[in-house]
């Protein structure tokens, strides 16, 4: 993901904390629900900590922790209990914590009394905001003081505070408390088998006066503005049931973080796009928001339109070191409200990332397939073919026929493809690659611009623009094939270095590359066999580098673990070059590891070998929810159906391969061409009902760009060989 390089790397949350996210706001807190300001805890808004500390104390004593219940991305219930001072074991005191997150965060504060005698409490708040960056928090390195002023106004407290021009500020809405400029305190006798409560808001203001939106409760029988959301979201995606319960709440459980990582773009409110992650990028990001949202196109292709429309604005348009933009290149990373000297090139917007721009053209490519109003698709083309003139322009510089990157400033990122750590591309006997690197999967993501490009334009009527494409992808194949196999090793270089050398490591990357098809025919067994092998398959994932490679490190970021999406993109590759068994094995080894953190898979785990330790080991800063995290079960399931649809040639393909143990699907609201279809897989037998007007089911996989240009007469760089 967002690649800080290591001396930077996000620090661990630690564990034991909650997540809670909702649009381009969250919050992180310990078991308990209490907030530090020296962990990486806070309420964030727009990349702002807006709470630093949300202490709760009962008699003057933290509560301890019993559970906490995460039942939608943005609500969870903390319980614990209030520790006896007499030294007794059992304490009658149980604490509830209701919390929501919305622009700000609400919560419901219970305190249960278990015993036959009257409580008396003094219920604590200690509440501060220390209006720091996110980066500053990530990076634990917290430096700006804020001129503070705190102001009592019956029961609210807010805080404001100045740093140079910039004015920020929170307001603390506590029904009831005795509010000083330091705490809210309440004083209660709680019944014997009784109950006592109380509600508090905490909102951002805007400028430091108004309240930015005052997070109200919804009355009785009202839902909240965050669960309206929800159901709005859930109307309109596809409903979902499985015999393998287990796979089933992954798969439900990806739905909802999907919904949760949804932001709008502030411009165009009806543009809805994936942010990349929880808790350090609920932003929108060029390669996570087109990865997630391309993996996601068969439950709401609308995001990935949403996704492509919003980086379409910010397309490169002038040569900036600082910021490395350049004409027609897609955006990193976007960062709301920062202090612009903290993120990444020291500007808002970031565009030091090479595999973005070819990706846009790619994900155009599929968005058009799924059958969006032409002149919708129509008016994102010449952003496309601004991103095919960087590609041939800026991203090869030296004319090679090859993209390769090197950072254009001090401040950038060293690696720039999706491993954008600074030691994330090496070679076998571990040293690190020397820049301009140009990376195989990024040459297969050209090789799949140029064809979805010429495939739009043929479509269109464009056969001599189509045509033209079509002989660049094959050029590229061809040399691709040439420069990058490594015959006496059996597998493909990861990359080659500024010298053009093979860099000979065996990492993850030419799995993405199968996906592509830029692959020929005959080194894909070769590929597949390495890719399974014991070095490079943990029993969990595919790892991102060989056990047997002098870098190798199970616990590393790039360089050992495991990540499910790389692991989606494999498996669909494998799939269409036809080893259908060995996606199975990922794609269930996957599901498996979601079973151990609640359904859901995390940004990445670590590469120890399942026969050495039998459960997954987290790596200690995984972003969790992350966007290609929850689009990684989507991925697999609907490559495993073999599902894909091309809404102008009428059809609609769908070939089941699906394990035995997976059991039945059942799955309706399903969107297709504007309906809303049906589809049931009993026992590998497909069936569908609801297909609107024009649109044909067909029982095998949806034609390859490769074999559409070959039936067009337009070449394409070779067929892959049809296997069932």
């Amino acid at each position: 993901m967002a690649g800080w390089n290591a001396d930077t790397a996000a620090g661990p949350v630690g564990a034991g904390t909650v997540t809670l996210v909702e649009g381009s706001s969250f919050c992180i807190s310990l078991a308990n629900g209490d907030i530090h300001p020296e962990h990486p805890h806070g309420v964030f808004h727009e990349d702002t900590r807006i709470l630093s500390r949300w202490n709760l104390a009962v008699n003057g004593q933290p509560l301890e922790p019993l559970t906490a219940s995460t039942q939608e991305p943005y609500r969870a219930l903390f319980v614990g209990r209030v520790p006896r001072s007499d030294g007794y074991a059992d304490s009658p005191l149980i604490v509830e914590r209701l919390r929501e997150v919305g622009a700000g965060i609400m919560e419901e504060i219970t305190i249960r009394n278990y015993s036959s005698d009257e409580a008396e409490c003094v219920i604590t708040f200690i509440v501060e905001s220390d209006f720091a960056d996110l980066f500053e928090v990530k990076e634990a390195r917290v430096q700006r003081r804020w001129e503070e002023a705190r102001h009592v106004d019956g029961d609210s407290l807010s805080i404001r505070a100045v740093w140079q021009d910039v004015r920020k500020g929170v307001v603390v809405n506590a029904g009831g408390a005795f509010v000083t400029p330091d705490a809210l305190s309440y004083r209660a006798v709680v019944p014997p088998h009784g109950q006592w409560s109380t509600a508090l808001a905490v909102v951002p203001t805007v400028d430091g006066t108004a309240a930015a939106a005052p997070f109200v409760r919804p009355a009785r029988g009202e839902i909240s503005p965050s669960d309206r959301r929800r159901q709005e979201w859930v109307a309109k995606i596809p409903k979902l049931h499985m015999t393998n319960r287990s796979i089933e709440r992954t798969l439900r459980r990806s739905y909802d973080d999907l919904g949760a990582l949804r932001i709008e773009d502030p411009a165009h409110p009806e543009r809805i796009v994936v942010a990349a992650g929880a808790p350090w990028f609920m932003t929108l990001f060029g390669r996570d928001s087109l990865w997630a949202s391309e993996m996601s196109l068969p439950v709401d292709p609308s995001l990935a339109l949403g996704t492509l429309q919003t980086l379409a604005d910010r397309q490169g348009s002038v040569v900036d070191p600082m910021s490395e933009e350049e004409p027609g290149k897609i955006l990193h990373e976007v960062r709301l409200g920062v202090s612009s000297g903290l993120s990444l090139g020291g500007k808002a917007v970031y565009y030091g990332s090479v595999d973005a721009t070819p990706q846009f053209v790619m994900a155009l490519g599929s968005v058009s397939r799924w059958g969006f109003a032409k002149d919708t698709i129509a008016a994102l083309l010449p952003h496309a073919d601004r991103a095919l003139d960087w590609i041939r322009n800026y991203g090869d510089k030296d004319g090679d026929g090859f993209v390769e990157y090197e950072r254009l400033n001090e401040q950038g990122l060293i690696n720039q493809g999706w491993k954008d750590s600074w030691d994330g591309i090496n070679f076998a006997d571990g040293r690190i690659a020397e820049p301009p690197i140009a990376l195989c999967e990024v040459q297969a993501l050209v090789y799949s611009a140029f064809l979805s490009r010429a495939w739009m334009a043929y479509d269109a009527g464009d056969a001599p623009l189509a045509a033209q494409l079509a002989q660049e992808a094959a050029q590229l194949k061809k040399r691709f094939n040439d420069e990058f196999w490594m015959p006496d090793r059996g597998y493909y270089a990861v990359a080659l270095d500024g010298e053009k050398r093979q860099v000979d490591a065996c990492a993850s990357n030419m799995g993405q590359c199968l996906w592509q098809g830029i692959v020929d025919e005959d080194k894909a067994p070769l590929v597949a066999e390495r890719l399974m092998s014991p070095e490079m398959f943990s029993g969990w994932g595919v790892r991102t580098l060989a056990s047997d490679m002098g870098a190798y490190n199970p616990a590393s970021y790039h360089n050992g673990s495991v990540w499910p999406h790389d692991n989606a993109v494999i498996a669909a590759g494998l799939i269409r070059y036809g080893f259908v068994e060995e996606a199975q094995r990922i794609s269930t080894a996957l599901f498996e590891a979601a079973d151990y953190s609640g359904g859901r898979l995390p940004e990445l785990f670590c590469g120890f070998s399942r026969d050495q330790i039998p459960e997954p080991v987290p790596y200690p800063t995984a972003c969790s929810p992350q966007a290609w995290a929850a689009t990684t079960p989507i991925m697999l399931v609907t490559s495993l159906m073999r599902y894909d649809a091309h809404i102008s040639r009428g059809g609609f393909w769908m070939d089941p391969a699906l394990p035995e143990s997976y059991g039945d699907l059942h799955i309706t609201n399903a969107p297709m061409a504007g309906g809303r279809i049906t589809i049931d897989i009993a026992g590998s037998e497909p069936s569908v009902q609801g297909l609107p007007e024009g649109i044909t089911f067909h029982r095998e996989h949806r034609p390859w760009l490769t074999e559409l240009m070959a039936e067009a007469g337009l070449g394409g760089g070779g067929l892959p060989a049809k296997r069932h």
